[in-house]
């Protein structure tokens, strides 16, 4: 199997290197064929090699510098790569070509979003609604760029579009569940993360976040539980292990709590060097302490904590 069809449907069953290998093929024998190239790039992509994928789609639009889809192709292996400000402007080509490309406007949203430009994001995913009103992506990543902004209940708002759109989708039950919390609105938050979790069980995020709206609720047992549930599935989960650990300290079980603070530092020494200091005064306001008591200090010594 052989050539730019043959490479296709090597691509469809996911056998990308030897796709690669027929593209390859066909290019010896017609090096202007842009498809090839196109076509070739996206096994590239989809095999995570980034920066070939790039110069397959660049050799694509050397041939064809007027095709829509080659651009938005290339601007996600850009942002793939976190090359972010080319990674719009390639959007932004595929845009000048063909205006009404929802992908392109959604894609561009999430380059926008990923340098912090969330006011630009919104505009985009707004541009890629109003030429499909009914794409549940775009109303999801518009709501994250509203929970980026703290806008929570417009954010929600978002997330309910999504979800009348695609009910089964648990990544936006999820996240709506997150809003819901940074609104103090735990029960309902709750009842979302388990929507996600009834969708997929081994949802460790949803596990994680329950746990924090049962911490807020001060239901410590339960978010416990909810910690030991994420961490079966994810053992690494450091935010798990940091947020078990501080349910843990305030029932007062302060060895398992430390252990299990410790058990994150391990699994991420960077987390410890940048975020112990703010881990610790946090604990400490949420225990309701306006000093250190030596039972503190002997904390602070056992996770090695220096002022």
């Amino acid at each position: 199997m052989f050539g730019t069809s043959g490479g296709k449907a090597l691509d469809d069953l996911g056998r990308y290197e030897e796709a690669i290998a027929s593209y390859d093929k066909a290019l010896e024998i017609k090096p202007d064929d842009h498809l090839a190239w196109y076509n070739r790039g996206n096994a590239l992509d989809n095999l995570g090699r980034y920066e070939e994928a790039i110069t397959s789609y660049d050799k694509a639009l050397e041939i064809k510098p007027d095709d829509h889809d080659i651009w938005n192709f290339r601007g996600n292996a850009l942002r793939n790569l976190g090359r972010y400000e080319e990674a719009i402007t390639s959007y932004n080509k595929a845009l000048e070509i063909k205006p009404d490309y929802h992908l392109a406007w959604n894609l561009r949203g999430n380059a926008l979003r990923n340098l912090g430009r969330y006011e630009e994001a919104i505009t985009s995913y707004n541009k890629a609604l109003e030429i499909k009103p009914d794409y549940h992506l775009a109303w999801n990543f518009r709501g994250y760029a509203l929970d980026d902004l703290g806008r929570y209940e417009e954010a929600i708002a978002s997330y309910d579009k999504a979800l009348e759109i695609k009910p089964d989708d648990h990544d936006i039950w999820n996240f709506q569940g997150y809003a819901l919390t940074n609104l103090g609105r735990y029960k309902e938050a709750i009842a979302s993360y388990e929507t996600a979790l009834e969708i997929k069980p081994d949802y460790h995020l949803a596990w994680n976040f329950r746990g924090n709206a049962l911490e807020n609720l001060g239901r410590y047992e339960e978010a416990i539980a909810s910690y030991d549930k994420a961490l079966e599935i994810k053992p690494d989960n450091y935010l798990a292990w940091v947020y078990r650990g501080v349910a843990l300290i305030r029932l007062g079980r302060w060895k398992e709590g430390i252990a299990s603070v410790n058990k994150a530092i391990k699994i991420n020494p960077d987390f410890a060097e940048a975020q112990k200091k703010k881990l610790l005064a946090n604990i400490r306001q949420k225990l309701g302490w306006n000093k250190l008591t030596q039972v503190w200090k002997g904390l602070l010594k056992l996770i090695g904590f220096r002022n």
